[in-house]
């Protein structure tokens, strides 16, 4: 297959995943688009209860079943409350790095479906006024989302549909640059869901199958640690494909695929980790491995759910994760390269 060929259908995949607000528990509209391109790429699909969206492979062997996931669900917040001005206090979802947040712009999506436009503040935004503007946290006490709408109490906001528990999505700002860089909020993971999808076009074109009968998941949940729980059963083996880690004490670049070893809730399964480093090796996928301190992934949550299959964790590397992200179409089409070489594609 031809990696270099696929690089515009991948950025365009990137700018249609990333399009769509997918905050945890607010993904229905992400995984309708991404089922309707995998879809026309001409691969069944089905959904779990939990939302999870499943593609089949047909393998050139039936006779065992290997899974892949990545997640489709990000980071964002929720409605808490309504402050006596108007303003949306709100709580996070998952672990966005909050100080990173500081004049996003974003979207209120409130249960009747109508959605709502503001920005992210401190609040004591403005020096002018502020003593306190250079020096106050900026955490979920004191920051809280001006909508551009004119309200100027709790009673306007709540006029207009906003409530607690509606959804806040902010601004990915997905930029490809001309040297190749990928910047935007939400590559972990909807960058590995779109090298993914491309990797099945690679596929389809090719007219070649893996090794074995394959299901793709792409899960919903991952942000808050329960994701992987449901995504298939029976499973020989399961490779996670989440960001790799870029930063103090790693090796692994944003050109890289990152194979990673052992992550905070223990080692990954050591014949699968050994055949990755194997396979990079052997077929000039350029690749790191490394020790992530404070990561989990969907592996966490299948394992943790009673499933007894090994599982392996790869990925494209990130620099800023859970803040304004970026990693290098070599590193996502090097992640595309080892798990081709995983599944034994041909």
């Amino acid at each position: 297959m031809n990696f270099e060929s696929c690089k515009n259908f991948l950025k365009d995949t990137v700018h249609s995943v990333m399009s769509v607000d997918s905050p945890t528990g607010f993904t229905r509209s992400a995984v309708d688009t991404a089922e309707k391109l995998v879809q026309e790429i001409g691969y069944p699909t089905r959904r779990t209860r939990k939302g999870n969206l499943v593609i089949t492979v047909e393998g050139r062997d039936e006779s065992k079943r290997v899974g892949l996931c990545a997640h489709l669900d990000t980071l964002g917040l929720v409605v808490r409350s309504i402050t006596a001005e108007g303003k949306l206090m709100f709580s996070p979802l998952g672990a966005p790095l909050l100080p990173s947040l500081e004049g996003e712009f974003c979207r209120i999506h409130t249960k009747s479906g109508k959605v709502y436009t503001g920005t992210i503040l401190s609040l004591s935004p403005a020096i002018h006024v502020f003593s306190d503007a250079p020096t106050r946290p900026r955490d979920a006490a004191n920051m809280a989302v001006t909508i551009d709408e004119p309200v100027y109490s709790k009673e306007d906001v709540l006029a207009l549909g906003i409530r607690p528990g509606d959804f806040i999505a902010y601004d990915p700002k997905t930029t490809f640059t001309e040297s190749g860089y990928l910047k935007s909020r939400f590559i972990d993971d909807k960058g590995s869901v779109s090298l993914l999808i491309t990797l099945l076009k690679l596929m389809k074109d090719a007219g070649v199958k893996p090794a074995y009968h394959t299901e793709i998941a792409f899960t919903v949940y991952e942000e808050v640690g329960h994701g992987g729980a449901a995504m298939f059963e029976n499973m020989d083996e399961l490779l996670v494909v989440d960001m790799g880690c870029v930063g103090d004490d790693l090796s692994c670049t944003e050109q890289q695929v990152s194979i990673c070893a052992k992550d905070s809730g223990g080692p990954y399964d050591y014949d699968m980790v050994s055949r990755l480093v194997r396979l990079a090796e052997e077929n000039g996928v350029d690749f790191a491995v490394d020790i992530y301190p404070r990561y989990s992934s969907d592996a966490g949550a299948y394992w943790g759910a009673g499933h007894d299959t090994p599982a392996a964790l790869i990925g494209p590397g990130v620099w800023g994760s859970h803040g304004m992200e970026r990693t290098h179409l070599d590193g996502l089409i090097n992640t595309m390269k080892l798990a081709a070489l995983y599944l034994d594609v041909r």
